[in-house]
């Protein structure tokens, strides 16, 4: 069967890890303990307080302040975890919306996502970033608001990135078979489980330096290990000589 849907990541593939790691993170780090204290009484702080208290030993007595060390730690380490990235994604929009950020996108992502939708491709974002997190930097990039190019957003809630049961889900919200979709991403391990479940698979290297030995978009069609490209042009190559 023919591609028909196209799900990306974010870090690494349509976006620089820089802008996330150097500036989205930092920003919103800095901003959590005041943003915590602020809205610490209203009804969504209250959920999201319930959430942590879920995944960790904290009490439900414990002060506000346990909760932002605790929102700090997991930042620190990186931790995909839900309530975090929900939070990230609020301080973030206040960002966005107030102009002091912009979603950065590699020039060659922005115009093939464009494109892709005006061929008919159905376009998707899978991140561990939060869904509100992925239409604040798609919708207030540098190269304007592309969510109208945009179908579904899928984040942590549909599964880890790293099962192939989350794959499967996937295919079921698009309601299409998994050798119908190319997914793409930076990530072996990612990439590993989308093919296990049928999907076609490229990996982007933006960088020779993280380039690992596979066969890559243009000299290979096979899928016996993932095709690899350099940005998302290469990317339209190989779709245009599997059609």
């Amino acid at each position: 069967m023919s591609i028909k849907h196209i799900i990306t990541d974010i870090e690494g593939t349509t976006t620089d890890i820089a802008f996330v790691h150097d500036c989205l993170f930092p920003f919103a780090r800095a901003r959590i303990p005041a943003y915590v204290s602020q809205h610490a009484e209203s009804e969504a702080m209250s959920t999201l307080f319930e959430n942590i208290r879920a995944l960790t030993d904290i009490a439900p007595e414990s002060s506000v302040e346990t909760y932002i060390q605790q929102l700090l730690a997991w930042m620190d380490k990186d931790e995909k975890i839900t309530p975090l990235k929900q939070l990230q994604g609020d301080i973030w929009q206040a960002g966005y919306y107030s102009g002091e950020l912009k979603g950065h996108l590699y020039p060659d992502a922005a115009q093939r996502i464009k494109a892709w939708h005006q061929d008919g491709y159905k376009v998707h974002i899978y991140s561990s970033g939060s869904v509100a997190a992925q239409k604040l930097l798609f919708g207030n990039s540098e190269y304007g608001d592309l969510t109208g190019s945009l179908g579904h957003y899928f984040d942590t809630r549909i599964g880890s990135k790293k099962l192939a049961a989350s794959y499967d889900a996937i295919t079921k919200v698009l309601d299409t078979s998994s050798d119908s979709i190319l997914f793409l991403s930076d990530s072996i391990e990612e990439l590993n489980a989308a093919k296990e479940t049928g999907m076609a698979t490229i990996q982007l290297i933006r960088s020779p330096i993280t380039a690992e030995e596979q066969p890559s978009v243009s000299s290979s069609k096979s899928f016996t290990a993932h095709l690899t490209a350099a940005n998302f042009n290469d990317v339209n190559d190989w779709l245009n000589r599997s059609d």
